[in-house]
């Protein structure tokens, strides 16, 4: 009897964890965390970006799902512009407060 007994609290306990972990890992809406842009492929993203913006100091970079960039600068006058990449660091949006930048 007392080998059942901590059979079921063993069982229990690994059903405890594990439910936590999903828990966790749900939390948020199932997304995945912001993963920067690193590397070489940083330094690509600010050069087109900032060209894109005419300038400015760059304060965040990820790398989307899908594989696009997504970088955001301060310009010199405090506006802030967020610019769109695809893959090959080519421009394909951009937004500035409430309205679409092309």
């Amino acid at each position: 009897m007392e080998r059942r007994n901590k059979t079921i609290i063993v069982a229990a306990t690994t059903v405890a964890v594990i439910g936590a972990g999903i828990s966790a890992a749900t939390a948020g809406g199932g997304e995945e965390p912001d993963r920067p842009i690193t590397g070489a492929a940083l330094d690509k993203a600010s050069a087109a970006a900032l060209k894109h913006a005419g300038g400015g100091k760059v304060t965040e970079t990820e790398i989307e799902e899908d594989g696009t960039y997504e970088v955001e600068i301060t310009r010199p006058d405090g506006s802030e512009i967020e610019v769109n990449l695809d893959r090959d660091f080519h421009v394909i949006g951009s937004e500035s407060g409430e309205s679409d930048e092309e």
